[in-house]
């Protein structure tokens, strides 16, 4: 009887890609299937993993990352403005590819939904595709409950080194063995102690662990690690409040879909069988240490091309800003508010000038960290590189960008956006909340003609040149020039939030164009 986990499909699964997948002929389509251990592009065996996934082991046919090069066609359903799309390029299950893109790029995943929903049974699976057996894999799972402590997650002293040692520096500790493998997977990670938690958090940020003046370090020898975590929510729920910096590092979080009972042939299925889809991985589909390092890397060299980073750049400056945040105009930001122990909102509802409908940051409470752009740049890419493109394209930053920015960037929940009936369910709905405050941005970004008409970047560019040859002339005009910007915004006599960070550059430049004149002026 053959086995029916074993099916990866022959069929190309990108045959327009136009990356690491070659164009394909009718003959490439009717040729015999490539055997195991045959050579195969690592972005194609990517996607023959997240379809064997989708297909046989999750069976999720859940299609919200869409892509569609044409107006996709859409039906309203119901009398509450639902509506269902139906793209016109290949999309995908959330609930598996950012997983699996988190696999890829060595990344933190949180896994959020009720229990029996797929969450752990997810992470397994990308265990396996790291290497290990199924039985090796759920072994190494660590089970959050309010008992576990730190030797409990990391390992124990010897007890014979305790009795006999005259310093830290002599005790041998018998480290787990999970601490080296390639995907670590903690289950229930909101249930886990305090103290627990701060040893879990130097592992994840810094990649090593310590006990009794010991040190371990995490990454197993391909250099690439990928963490999984679970919770129920990600509202704070759970027997204790995760640590601020340990949830920060969450790369994406990624809800759980519930189970499509049209499939429910494949559960009786299983359980007459007695069979686990971990146990059934095709061995084609597994990486190898060495495939692990050169995804990661091919990921990184996907190209970002300026007009993509520059919308990035202008939905990015949105957030900071807050008119009552301070004096000073440098300190008029949302983290001043915070870490002086101030309410966002109501700094927020006090501006008088910005019209709130349009200043799009004063629909959240935080502006970014540095850690999430830079996470948002690498997911994008990985999308980029799994959908077999040249080029992170800015569909793929719409794509990933809910996932990333998933209690990074936070709601102000007051804001009068929310007190129309149609638009409180995006309270709860925070991922089309996400997705549609970037495309506002977008909107806004064609609307300011900011592709041909930026006269900021034109400015930093022109520095990004250099100094060397600049007269002293030339300087002196520039900063009139700079000067002209800076009068050009105050006189709208509105601040929004896309504002601060323009402003901020311009008395960057000019505190350069200055420094040089008088540097030249010395010179002379």
């Amino acid at each position: 009887m053959p086995d029916r986990w074993n099916k990866v499909s022959a069929a190309p699964t990108a045959p327009l890609a136009t990356g690491g997948v070659a164009q394909l002929s009718v003959d490439d389509l009717l040729s015999p299937r490539v055997e195991a251990g045959a050579s195969l592009a690592l972005d194609e065996k990517l996607r023959q993993a997240y379809y064997w996934i989708v297909n046989r082991a999750i069976v999720s046919p859940y299609y919200d990352v869409e892509f569609s090069a044409d107006a996709p066609v859409t039906f309203p359903l119901g009398d509450a403005g639902a509506e269902l799309t139906l793209p016109t390029e290949a999309s995908f299950s959330s609930n598996v590819l950012l997983p699996l893109l988190s696999f890829a790029v060595g990344g933190k995943c949180l896994l959020i939904g009720g229990p029996g929903r797929g969450k752990t049974t997810v992470a397994v699976l990308m265990g396996v595709l790291a290497g290990s057996t199924a039985d090796e894999v759920r072994r190494g799972v660590q089970q959050g409950q309010p008992q576990l402590t730190v030797s409990d997650l990391v390992g124990i002293p010897l007890p014979k080194d305790l009795v006999g040692a005259e310093r830290l520096a002599d005790i041998r500790i018998a480290w787990r063995e999970w601490l080296e493998r390639p995907v670590k997977i903690i289950d229930e990670y909101n249930r886990i102690p305090t103290k627990t938690q701060s040893a879990l958090l130097t592992m994840v940020a810094e990649g090593y662990v310590e006990s009794h003046d010991q040190m371990r370090r995490t990454a197993p020898a391909s250099g690439v690690e990928s963490w999984f975590f679970t919770a129920n929510d990600d509202a704070g729920g759970g027997t204790f409040p995760v640590i601020q910096a340990l949830r920060d590092r969450m790369d994406v979080t990624v809800p759980a879909a519930g189970f499509n009972s049209r499939f429910f042939a494949e559960l009786v299925a299983r359980v007459e069988a007695g069979e686990k889809p971990e146990e059934h991985v095709p061995g084609e589909l597994v990486f190898s240490g060495a495939e692990q390092t050169a995804m990661r890397s091919a990921i990184r060299a996907v190209p970002f091309p300026a007009e993509v980073r520059r919308r990035l750049e202008y939905f990015l400056g949105q957030f900071e800003f807050v008119q009552q945040g301070g004096r000073r105009f440098e300190y008029r930001t949302k983290d001043t508010v915070t870490t002086a122990g101030g309410r966002v909102g109501e700094a927020i509802e006090a501006n008088t000038g910005a019209d709130l409908a349009v200043d799009l940051g004063t629909q959240t409470l935080n502006g970014l960290s540095v850690r999430s752009l830079q996470t948002l740049v690498l997911y994008a890419k990985a999308m980029a590189w799994f959908r077999g493109r040249d080029a992170v394209g800015l569909e793929d930053v719409a794509a990933v960008l809910p996932f990333v920015l998933r209690g990074k960037l936070l709601v102000h929940a007051s804001h009068p956006r929310f007190d129309v009936g149609a638009e409180r369910e995006l309270l709860t709905d925070t991922a089309s909340w996400l997705a549609d405050l970037f495309a506002q941005s977008c909107r806004q970004y064609d609307a300011a003609g900011r592709d041909v008409d930026d006269p900021v970047g034109d400015l930093l560019a022109q520095l990004d040149r250099g100094l060397d040859g600049v007269s002293i002339v030339d300087a002196q005009r520039r900063l009139t020039e700079i000067e002209g910007q800076i009068r050009r915004i105050a006189g709208v006599g509105k601040l929004y939030g896309r504002d601060f960070d323009d402003l901020t550059a311009l008395k960057y430049l000019h505190q350069r164009y200055s420094a040089y004149l008088r540097w030249a002026d010395d010179a002379r």
